[in-house]
């Protein structure tokens, strides 16, 4: 995952200066607590089910004002520290990228990424 690499490809697609006023980013890591109890995680073994995350992408570019949507989440098994999921919404508007940002990190962290701790 290279969020300069993906942001200046975003730059490159045709249409983007004319459809794009901010891109919102995500860049979730491994923490070394567990989040339920705060217990020490030494690893956390990530399942990501790629096909809906795709899925919840091309549903989220459906909104008005999203120009594009990237979301990478990495697979395997993760130590405290490594990145583990992350997400570009690039669109028109603050109120349309921040609304689709936030639904889009909720769906994907509930619906299409599996984490297990240890």
């Amino acid at each position: 995952m290279d969020i300069n690499k993906t942001l200046r490809e975003l730059k490159q697609r045709p249409g983007f200066s004319d459809h794009v006023g901010m891109m919102l980013v995500h860049n979730g890591v491994v923490r070394g607590w567990s989040r339920r109890d705060h217990a020490a995680v030494t690893s956390v073994r990530v399942t990501p089910d790629r096909e809906k995350m795709r899925a919840i992408c091309r549903e989220m570019e459906q909104r008005p004002g999203i120009f594009a949507i990237v979301a990478e989440a990495a697979e395997g098994l993760l130590k405290p520290g490594d990145d583990l999921l992350f997400l570009v919404v690039a669109g028109d508007i603050l109120e349309h990228v921040k609304a689709a940002f936030a639904e889009l990190l909720d769906r994907i962290k509930s619906e299409a990424v599996v984490k297990q701790e240890f």
